[in-house]
Parts: structure tokens; C-alpha cells; sequence
């Protein structure tokens, strides 16, 4: 109980104060979109540019931890994917949207604040190191993939299609992020004392405005559509993602309690906002990824409880 009221329900508050703010029309729609554009554009590119640019590469990325997580993450794509074609007969283009639902966990938004409530700022090694592959990883995958479903029968070339999953994934701010702080870890470039405290105010607002605007945002979801592929989401992300996670972690890998710590977390978060937007961009499965986005993570207050009581 104290986890849950110690460490989920702050986080929860602040993305409920950003709801109810925005619901009361206290916070306009047009603030929430700057706000989200500073967070998701700025702030928190900032954070991962100066945690990646510190982090100790050797010790931060366990192969077993990226197995783990990456594996149960690709299941779920392949099996939501299946499910929605095969079992909800949806076409493939609805189905790999609703499959990257299941694939793309909020590793970022939720991910880093529960798992520095819980653990401290020490215990996110593990959870960087996830989240310098998950965008490029999750977009690449995912994209390539739809790219593949909408060109069938149109004989797009791999040259183009290599083309247009590399701009799509280098045009996000937080993969320019993750990016630089790879050339300035590996570079051994020193950040200039008074670029280190510019970087050091803004990564600070990173996390909770990003969670105030999250809350901003989820006020346009509406709690609607195919209810079968929305509880297919919920279950593949909420319970089946960390639990082959923790199986592969502790049977296979024996990971260590900080990488299992971070994996399985990480794993059992709700699809991001993201899993909408890879929808809304292609015009498909968009109202089932915004109530799935919706309903998962008000659900995941209780999953993500019994994962913290497991892993101690």
C-alpha cells in the first residue's frame, strides 16, 4: 500500500490536475499543445541528451535487460497485430496500428517518474539505456511495417521505403536528443560548466510538465470504440509485456535487482501518446489507440502496483 500511495499516486495526480484543468477549461487546448510541444520538443530531449551524455555506457546497457524487454515488446506488436487481423478481421493497416499500441510503452513519461519514485534517480541507469533504443527501435519498427501493409501491391522500392523510415525517425527531437548525447559520451567532449546548468533547469521541469500535459492531452481521448481490441491492447501491455520481461530477466538472464527493477517497469506502462499519434498519421485505428491510451492507463495504477510489490 505505501508503494501505491507513495509513489503512483503522486505521479497520477499531477497527470489528474492536468485533466481536470484542461476538462474545467482553466487550461486551454491551445496551451496544453504548447506545453507538450516544450516538453516533448525541448525539455525532455535535454534530459536524455545529458543522461545518455553521462551515462556509463559498459555498465548501463546488460544485453539481457535489452532482451527482455525488446522481446516481450516485439511478442506483443506481433500478437496484437495477428489479433486484430485475424481474430477482429480488421484490414492490416488498422492492425499494425493497433499493434504498435501494444508495442510503444511509455517508457519515457511514466517509465522515469514511477521508477525514480520508487528507486531513486541511481536506479534509472537501466531505463535510459531502454529508452536510447525505444524510439528509433519502436518507429523503425513500426513504420516500416505500415509502410509495407499500405505499399502491398504497389511496388515500392526498398530504397524508398529505407528512406522514409530514416526521416521519420531522425526528425524526432528526442532521437536528435538521444543522439547527441551518444556523440558527446563516446567524443569524451567535456559540456561547458554554464551549458551544464542551462540543461540542469530545464531537465528539471522535464518530467512533471510533460506529466501535467499528458493529463492536458487525454481530455480529447474518448473512452469509445471496438471494445474487444481495446482490452486486447490493455492485456498484451499491461500484464503480457512485463511478464515475459520478468521471465526472461530473472529465468533466463538472472538479472541483477536494478536491470529488473527497470525492465519490467518499463515494460508494464500503458502505450504512450505516442500510439495515437502513429495512428492519427496514417489515418487508421484512431479511435481504438485513443481510448486504449486512455483506459490502459488509468488500469495500469493497479498493474503497475502489483509489479512494484513483486519486485520488491
Amino acid at each position: 500500500m505505501n508503494a501505491l500511495l507513495e509513489v503512483i499516486i503522486p505521479v497520477f495526480l499531477v497527470i489528474g490536475f492536468g485533466y481536470a484543468a484542461t476538462r474545467a477549461g482553466l487550461f486551454s487546448e491551445t496551451a496544453v499543445d504548447g506545453l507538450m510541444r516544450f516538453a516533448q520538443n525541448f525539455a525532455v530531449p535535454c534530459l536524455l541528451f545529458k543522461s545518455i551524455a553521462t551515462l556509463d555506457l559498459s555498465d548501463a546497457y546488460d544485453w539481457g535487460l535489452m532482451f527482455s524487454f525488446y522481446a516481450g515488446a516485439l511478442t506483443c506488436f506481433g500478437l496484437g497485430i495477428a489479433g486484430a487481423y485475424y481474430g477482429l478481421k480488421r484490414p492490416l493497416t488498422d492492425s499494425v496500428a493497433i499493434g504498435f499500441a501494444c508495442l510503444f510503452s511509455n517508457s519515457l513519461l511514466l517509465g522515469l517518474a514511477i521508477t525514480e519514485r520508487a528507486y531513486g534517480t541511481a536506479a534509472l541507469a537501466g531505463n535510459y539505456a531502454i529508452i536510447s533504443l525505444h524510439s528509433p527501435f519502436m518507429y523503425g519498427t513500426g513504420i516500416t511495417l505500415m509502410e509495407l501493409a499500405r505499399s502491398r501491391g504497389l511496388g515500392l522500392s526498398a530504397g524508398a521505403l529505407g528512406r522514409q523510415v530514416g526521416r521519420a525517425i531522425f526528425n524526432q527531437p528526442l532521437v536528435i536528443g538521444i543522439t547527441l548525447g551518444f556523440v558527446v559520451n563516446l567524443s569524451g567532449l567535456p559540456i561547458p560548466e554554464a551549458a551544464n546548468s542551462a540543461l540542469e533547469m530545464i531537465t528539471r521541469s522535464a518530467i512533471p510538465v510533460a506529466l501535467f500535459g499528458l493529463g492536458g492531452v487525454l481530455v480529447r481521448y474518448k473512452p469509445e470504440g471496438d471494445g474487444r481490441a481495446i482490452a486486447m491492447i490493455c492485456g498484451l501491455s499491461l500484464i503480457l509485456h512485463p511478464a515475459i520481461t520478468y521471465g526472461l530477466g530473472h529465468f533466463v538472464f538472472a538479472l541483477d535487482q536494478a536491470a529488473m527493477r527497470s525492465g519490467v517497469l518499463t515494460a508494464s506502462m500503458a502505450p504512450g501518446v505516442n500510439a495515437y499519434l502513429f495512428a492519427h498519421v496514417y489515418g487508421v485505428a484512431k479511435r481504438v489507440n485513443a481510448s486504449a491510451v486512455l483506459i490502459a492507463t488509468a488500469l495500469s495504477i493497479g498493474t503497475v502496483w502489483f509489479w512494484l510489490q513483486l519486485l520488491g
